[in-house]
């Protein structure tokens, strides 16, 4: 193994050990996945001595990886099966779509930017997570086509969850993400879970994601 191989691995594990485990994440699974994934992988050469940090990481103008304690914390509480299929909204370079694989049937990312859609693709590919896909489209229309979804996951904060992710659930369904109304401090990361035509809301822990483009709300109109 190059020796830069092995700090990304040895970061790895100081992610799970100082970011992770004292965090409440001790789904095993999970921490395999993340212990796992490359993260270095999916940020620019630049960017990717601090791919370990506890902090969103940028890998484009306005688009960040999620912090992996905020991912893991959400990924932890939607309680994923093997045999599911999982929609990421914002996929980005396809970091979580390449975590989700390794949780469940089928995962696919869902991406505005052709830049990072393609990049997200090739990515994915050399490392031969074939259980994955990147489709290029708007984000706030989800993917009915392609749907239902077990699982959504909202890789950035957003102003409230639009209904057309919602309908795009399973009964039984579940969407993850932090709910962030615009200027506010701080977002909340949330669970929805589909039952019947309800869509109950819960809150999880604080956290400051940074905001997914596309889903801004319309400026209300002064006099």
């Amino acid at each position: 193994m190059a020796q830069a191989d092995r700090q990304f691995a040895e970061a790895r594990r100081q992610m799970v050990l100082t970011q992770l485990r004292p965090n409440k994440v001790i789904d095993e699974q999970l921490i395999a996945a993340m212990a796992a994934l490359p993260r270095e992988q999916f940020v620019p050469k630049a960017y990717r001595g601090v791919a370990y940090m506890d902090e969103d990481v940028a890998v484009a103008p306005g688009r960040y990886l999620m912090e992996p304690m905020v991912l893991a914390r959400l990924l932890q509480e939607a309680e994923i099966q093997p045999a599911e299929v999982a929609l990421v909204v914002g996929c980005g370079t396809g970091y979580e779509v390449g975590v989700l694989a390794r949780l469940c049937s089928t995962a696919i990312g869902l991406e505005s930017d052709s830049t990072l859609a393609q990049q997200a693709s090739q990515t994915l590919q050399a490392l031969s997570i074939d259980n994955s896909a990147i489709v290029e489209g708007a984000l706030k229309d989800g993917l009915a086509k392609q749907g239902p979804f077990n699982v959504i996951l909202m890789t950035g904060s957003v102003p409230e969850i639009p209904a057309t992710l919602l309908a795009q659930l399973t009964e039984g369904g579940r969407l993850i993400g932090v709910v962030r109304p615009t200027e506010a401090p701080i977002g909340h990361a949330v669970l929805v879970k589909r039952s019947g035509p309800l869509f109950p809301q819960r809150v999880l822990f604080d956290a400051g994601t940074p905001p997914l483009p596309g889903f801004e709300r319309p400026a209300g109109f002064v006099f």
